[in-house]
């Protein structure tokens, strides 16, 4: 039995919340969460090459940021077969062009890596599902919080790129 992307999301998160509430920060605690089925139109989950994602395709998230700590995750479904993608957060939410996600959401302006960013990688299984979830070591700088995932072309280099936007799934508390 295949489970949507997004119930599969809700599942985990659902059962991985601590009760516990956090402590004040200077930096906060925060959840969002987004997905959907990739459409041309509209700004949830917007499809902007649909050869690498196809009609169909969807893609759930979820971050939850809280201070000193922020993890992300990504569920993929309906994309090509056994590829991989790149993935980030972006500074804006999902639109009709690529561009107007922005730039990759950084914890501190300036440099593009792993431990500054947030890359999610994804590799698809033979039926197009994948997922991925990345652990930071700091919570969101306060009033500042990512606006969406966008799924690139490639996996992630070095220096942050990851080719062109395929697809972006607008993130929301």
């Amino acid at each position: 039995m295949r489970i949507p992307a997004l119930l599969a999301v809700l599942l985990v998160a659902g059962c991985s919340q601590s009760t516990a509430a956090p402590s004040p920060s200077p930096e906060g605690a925060v959840r969002l969460s987004g997905g959907g089925q990739f459409a041309t139109k509209g700004t949830a989950a917007v499809v902007y090459d649909s050869k690498l994602a196809p009609e169909g395709a969807q893609a759930s998230a979820t971050v939850e940021s809280s201070p000193g700590r922020t993890v992300s995750s990504l569920v993929v479904e309906g994309l090509l077969a056994k590829r991989a993608y790149g993935a980030h957060l972006h500074v804006n939410p999902c639109g009709a062009k690529p561009d107007d996600a922005g730039a990759h959401f950084q914890h501190q302006a300036g440099h593009a890596d792993a431990a500054n960013e947030v890359w999610l990688d994804v590799k698809t299984d033979e039926a197009g599902m994948g997922r991925a979830t990345a652990t930071q070591a700091w919570g969101f700088p306060v009033g500042t919080v990512p606006g969406s995932i966008v799924i690139h072309a490639q996996p992630t280099k070095a220096d942050g790129t990851a080719g062109p936007r395929v697809a972006c799934v607008t993130l929301s508390r």
